[in-house]
């Protein structure tokens, strides 16, 4: 336990140094893919192999664990692979163009996922007491706040990466600020959703490891929605200042 514990605050230190580094360097995919990330990998298939490791890595953490049929580890497991199967399975196939992601990009997701399924899967199979998660906890303020907090935060994600596909037409490559749902309040509604996600995740598990993924996404996405607000403030300068949006927080940054 006290070497996990150390692991978890290796990694809330590496999460300061990307945070911080972030809101000088764009990680170059997406909408800010860059050469100088060197050679590229098709982009649906790089969120596969991206996304893929954490969530078979999760399923074989839960597989081989004595609590695989409790019933509170197994529930968490299924929110857990909820958002992960979405997203290697399902997302990379919805999407349009023909876009690359960097390599460089692909491994150092692969490499977070990995230590992600570890601080998850390590912690809620084998590591956390064994009066911790028992049935009472499904009752507890935590788990039904949580639940609901990662429920909401999910759809609202799925709405905003809907939206952003059905900006454009088939062969179309402009770029276009989006617009309904959580985007009338901010321009990165997709992440708000994420945010929301593993914050609820963080408060129904109530776990150090939780936080920690919490923190890395806030270290990852908050710098990421930075920049893409200050791109759209000067590619949609006039839109932007008609509608008063936020970042990624409504009516708060």
């Amino acid at each position: 336990m006290e070497s996990f514990n150390i692991f978890l605050w290796i990694m809330v230190g590496i999460a300061a140094i990307v945070f911080v580094s972030l809101y000088f360097v764009k990680a170059g995919y997406g909408i800010f893919i860059d050469k100088k990330w060197g050679a590229t990998i098709n982009n649906k298939i790089g969120w596969v192999l991206m996304e893929a490791p954490v969530c078979l890595s999760m399923f074989c953490f839960w597989l081989f664990s004595d609590r695989r049929f409790e019933l509170v580890p197994l529930l968490i497991f299924i929110i857990f692979e909820i958002h992960y199967v979405q997203r290697t399975f399902i997302f990379p196939f919805l999407m349009k163009g023909k876009s690359r992601m960097p390599l460089a990009i692909m491994f150092m997701g692969i490499f977070f996922n990995l230590a992600n399924a570890v601080m998850q899967g390590y912690w809620i199979f084998y590591l956390s007491p064994e009066n911790k998660y028992t049935n009472e906890w499904l009752l507890t303020p935590q788990f039904i706040g949580g639940t609901i907090l990662f429920f909401i935060g999910f759809i609202i994600n799925i709405d905003s990466d809907r939206r952003i596909r059905n900006l454009r037409q088939s062969g179309d490559t402009k770029h276009y600020l989006p617009h309904g749902g959580m985007f009338n309040f901010v321009t990165s509604a997709n992440y708000l959703g994420e945010l929301m996600e593993w914050a609820g995740f963080a408060i129904l598990t109530w776990s150090f490891s939780g936080l920690v993924f919490f923190i890395w996404t806030f270290a990852n996405l908050v710098p990421r929605a930075n920049a893409i607000y200050n791109k759209y403030q000067i590619e949609f300068a006039d839109q932007m200042q008609n509608k008063h949006l936020k970042c990624v927080f409504p009516f708060i940054y």
